[in-house]
């Protein structure tokens, strides 16, 4: 049985190629994408047993995203079939000062027809040692919010450490909503990740000396706010934040910080070209998951979640396919981007 569950939405995604504006777009790059389902994905390529839990449709389009998770490792198995459709996010890649735009149509998807009779606790998290969701999901519905505190409830009670990635979508629910609601599921939450905008938007708490548009970050601003945090919510053993300084939509600095037990541990800083971001705090979320279930020092922890995601932002599309071994490589100062032979 799987030793990682992850429960959300997945999603078709569909980019206009060449980095072309959807107003010239004539075509579009299909892939498959969403936030607990990169991290199953990410999780399955270290080698761990990872599965997803959600609702898809009966159609060819929801076959192909399962043959899709099935090949990259992910055990699909607790997947429900049913409602009337996957959702579809556009994605428009930015370049230089050019941002990257997102489009949603996922009003109606099937993740949101879920009932709580369809939520089998006994089977989905026998064995299961790790359970991740992010503040999407709660978002989405009623119903996958009622889902969701179902399984919340009963792997606090099995003991099972949960991680949170904060997520904070304003297309999908208010400020004071997501307050409320994230307020109270950080009891069944053990590891808190976030960036510079999540905690102020949900929990109106920001870190002093930073400036997103400017790229400006402080270290000891965000070391501050995950002690306010873990303060805040007690439930909480730890506290990440990824820090992204963006020089412009394709150059980015990029690092982060892993705050536990009054110690802080902080990753080197990359400086990243990025060919596709979207995934990128996913892939971190996975990497800290991975070291931390296998008993890895808390440095090597954000040392590696920080290395696995920098090379997310060089692959195309939400999922990250890269290997341990290739993000140890980065780690240990390998960044030359020469080709192997």
């Amino acid at each position: 049985m799987s030793k990682i569950l992850t429960f959300g939405e997945i999603m078709m995604r569909l980019q206009p190629p060449l980095n072309k504006r959807f107003l010239d777009a004539r075509s579009f790059d299909m892939c498959f994408g969403g936030g607990e389902a990169n991290v199953a994905v990410s999780l399955a390529e270290f080698g761990e047993d990872a599965a997803f839990f959600t609702k898809l449709p009966e159609n060819a389009l929801a076959d192909a995203c399962l043959r899709d998770l099935r090949g990259r490792g992910v055990n699909t198995s607790f997947i429900l079939r049913g409602g009337e459709r996957m959702g579809i996010y556009f994605c428009e890649k930015g370049v230089s000062q050019r941002p990257s735009r997102i489009v949603y149509d996922r009003k109606g998807a099937s993740v949101n027809t879920i009932t709580p009779d369809e939520v089998d606790c006994l089977r989905l998290l026998d064995g299961v040692r790790w359970f991740h969701f992010s503040g999407i999901t709660p978002a989405l519905s009623d119903a996958a919010y009622t889902a969701l505190k179902i399984i919340l409830k009963e792997a606090r009670s099995r003991k099972i450490t949960v991680s949170c990635d904060l997520n904070f979508r304003k297309n999908l629910w208010s400020v004071e909503r997501a307050r409320t609601v994230m307020s109270e599921l950080m009891q069944y939450s053990d590891l808190l990740i976030s960036n510079e905008e999540e905690c102020k938007n949900v929990f109106g708490l920001e870190a002093d000396g930073a400036d997103i548009l400017s790229g400006r970050l402080d270290t000891d601003g965000y070391i501050a706010l995950a002690s306010d945090i873990k303060e805040r919510f007690k439930n909480l053993k730890a506290v990440a934040f990824t820090l992204r300084g963006s020089r412009s939509a394709d150059i980015n600095d990029w690092s982060g910080i892993l705050l536990s037990d009054g110690k802080c541990y902080k990753s080197k800083e990359y400086t990243i070209r990025v060919l596709d971001r979207v995934g990128g705090g996913d892939s971190f979320s996975a990497g800290l998951i991975y070291s931390m279930l296998n008993g890895k020092a808390l440095q090597y922890a954000v040392d590696f979640a920080v290395a696995a995601s920098c090379l997310k932002h060089s692959v195309e599309g939400d999922f990250n396919s890269v290997s341990v071994g290739e993000v140890e490589e980065l780690m240990n100062g390998d960044g030359s981007g020469r080709i192997k032979r």
